[in-house]
């Protein structure tokens, strides 16, 4: 890659690591020079040395909190753009999100076009469909979970503890897939 736009430097942190690898390489051929990191510390390494404009921050980074490194990243440069990328979404995570500096909130599998729609929109979508259909019990269930995670920082012995549940039945719980509804 020539010499890439100061703008064109992203950060890309997820522990997953054929999905990080496939979507960098789709990254590149936007004319994007990545920095690649599989935890919070080699984040906080690329971010330190190579000052990225952007990022794509998976929620679960490993038994991180994808939120957490929001929050440092912001501090260091609070006028880097953030999306987070999760296959574990929840409203509790993506208004923590949002509230924490990340621009966008996206959940996997989402195209690499609407990532990159997402890293450079400079607004939300007012026409984006509402739904009148009430959640299931289950996705219920799910928000509830991650809504007292978030409160607890992502201390699954804390958050379970506050549930009244045994912590090893609310790790069961997590390593589910959320329902759609």
């Amino acid at each position: 890659m020539n010499n890439p736009e100061p703008n064109n430097s992203l950060l890309l942190v997820d522990d997953d690591e054929v999905f990080r690898e496939t979507l960098a390489r789709a990254l590149t051929r936007h004319n994007m020079c990545i920095h690649n990191a599989s935890n919070i510390t080699q984040a906080m390494s690329q971010a330190t040395e190579h000052n990225p404009s952007i990022g794509i921050i998976d929620l679960c980074i490993g038994d991180e909190s994808g939120l957490q490194l929001i929050q440092q990243l912001i501090q260091m440069n609070p006028k880097m753009r953030l999306v987070v990328l999760t296959g574990f979404a929840s409203i509790a995570t993506a208004v923590e999100a949002i509230k924490l500096g990340a621009k966008h909130y996206l959940t996997k599998p989402a195209t690499v076009s609407e990532i990159i729609d997402a890293l450079y929109s400079e607004s939300g979508n007012a026409d984006l469909p509402t739904t009148a259909q009430p959640m299931s019990v289950k996705k219920l269930e799910w928000e509830h979970i991650q809504k007292v995670l978030t409160e607890h920082q992502g201390n699954v012995s804390a958050a379970a503890r506050a549930m009244g549940m045994h912590r090893r039945t609310l790790q069961r719980k997590l390593q589910k897939k959320p329902v759609k509804n």
